[in-house]
């Protein structure tokens, strides 16, 4: 038999880095000393169609192993070795179904057979990955000095929902082999998507240590940090967007957090950056509609919030918001009449409602203001501002006991919290009993 056997399947099949292991393997591997399987010497010609099948899958020629292969087991059907080598070779010729049908034929032969345990695993990961729990979970108990096993056997339970069952695989295969960035990274990306987010940012440090030129690291630090709303969030983007400079998701991010913090010019630029030569996407349009809103630039916001609804035309907080920025300018009519379109869109979307009553209240449409408050009034309890624009409406509409008890619901409500309405409040009422009283 060949001592060396050059594993080129990864290569070949596309599976560069996901761990399949053929056998037997080179001289004094990890594999071998774990109990790798062994071809046994047999007599010829059986002997001689192994080594056949070897030399072709040594050359990459997995096509051709396969006769060999397939006679060998006519004559010894119950040779785990050989169903194992076949079900390598179909792995690499992408015949999945007859791959795995092999590797179980072999560990049915042979349930020690660490790397069938192994490949079967690997082979279902991405197609079934809660069936490949188990074959892997046999490999870790075969191979228990090996981290690689464990590092699959995590990716396999966190694709079947067990993300704690993950998370402690990772471990266990970090306990065995500290320094390995796959699965540094791997346990970091796992405690992030379990909104463990200051561990995952231990763990992205330090696989950044291990790999300072990481790009998916660099990500996943400034994520960490975002999701504690750490200050230097946006700094670890930026070493990110070092490495790639034209990711837009990430920009918008910077863009975002520059926002949170008020620093709104940072915010444009960023985004500008993120839509540079590009059609905005309806976030960014979103996020540079807040920008302008809190910069006070109302024409700029309009303009946004237009090119957005015509991304989006049925989305009913774009159309308030745009009701809610013409109310701002004071331009009445208009914003009444986004914000009628807000509520076609939703009749019960209360942002909306709330300021078209304050929209009719400014204009001096009393009744319109009162009919939007009963409206709001049938989704949540008034509070005592609403009760005081209520008494005001009344007031106007000189509907004296009606704004007397609404003053005073706005007095029981509000503790003395505002004092100016407070005084104006007891002032009326003092007016409105003294007008009732002349009228008796």
């Amino acid at each position: 038999m060949n001592r060396a056997i050059r594993c080129a399947l990864l290569l070949a099949s596309g599976y560069v880095g996901s761990g399949f292991v053929c056998a037997p393997a080179r001289a004094q591997s990890a594999a071998q000393k774990q109990g790798a399987p062994k071809a046994k010497k047999l007599a010829n010609p059986l002997n001689d169609l192994l080594e056949e099948a070897q030399r072709d899958i040594s050359r990459n020629d997995y096509q051709a192993a396969l006769e060999p292969l397939q006679k060998f087991i006519a004559e010894k059907p119950d040779f785990a070795y050989a169903h194992f080598q076949l079900g390598y070779a179909y792995t690499a010729l992408q015949r999945w179904e007859e791959a795995r049908a092999e590797y179980r034929r072999a560990i049915n032969l042979d349930p020690k057979l660490a790397e069938a345990q192994l490949n079967l695993g690997i082979l279902m990961l991405d197609r079934e990955p809660a069936e490949a729990v188990g074959p892997l979970r046999k490999a870790v108990e075969l191979l228990p000095a090996q981290s690689r096993p464990r590092y699959l056997l995590a990716r396999a339970l966190e694709r079947s929902g067990d993300v704690n069952g993950a998370l402690d695989a990772l471990e266990g295969a970090e306990r065995l082999d500290p320094r390995d960035y796959e699965t540094l990274f791997a346990h970091a990306a796992a405690l992030l998507r379990a909104n463990r987010a200051a561990e995952a940012e231990a763990k992205f440090r330090a696989a950044l240590t291990l790999q300072p030129d990481s790009a998916p690291a660099r990500l996943g630090l400034a994520r960490s940090l975002d999701a504690q709303q750490k200050p230097e969030a946006a700094e670890a983007y930026r070493g990110y967007l070092e490495l790639q400079p034209d990711d837009r998701d990430a920009l918008q991010q910077v863009a975002r957090i520059a926002f949170r913090e008020k620093q709104y010019d940072d915010a444009l630029a960023a985004l500008n950056r993120a839509d540079a030569g590009q059609t905005p996407t309806i976030h960014s349009l979103r996020l540079r509609a807040d920008i302008h809103i809190a910069q006070s630039d109302w024409d700029d916001a309009i303009a946004t919030l237009r090119r957005a609804l015509a991304m989006a035309p049925r989305d009913v907080e774009l159309q308030a918001g745009l009701g809610r920025v013409y109310l701002q300018q004071r331009n009445f009519p208009a914003a009444e009449q986004e914000l009628k379109a807000a509520l076609q869109i939703d009749s019960a979307y209360l942002p909306a409602w709330k300021d078209l009553s304050s929209t009719y209240y400014l204009s001096g449409n009393c009744p319109g203001a009162l009919a939007a408050l009963d409206e709001i009034a049938r989704h949540e309890t008034p509070g005592a501002g609403a009760w005081f624009v209520r008494a005001l409406c009344y007031d106007k509409l000189g509907r004296a006991q009606d704004a007397i008890n609404a003053y005073q619901k706005f007095l029981d409500l509000d503790h003395n919290e505002h004092e100016n309405q407070v005084w104006q409040a007891h002032q009326r009422i003092q007016v409105l009993r003294k007008t009732l009283e002349k009228k008796r």
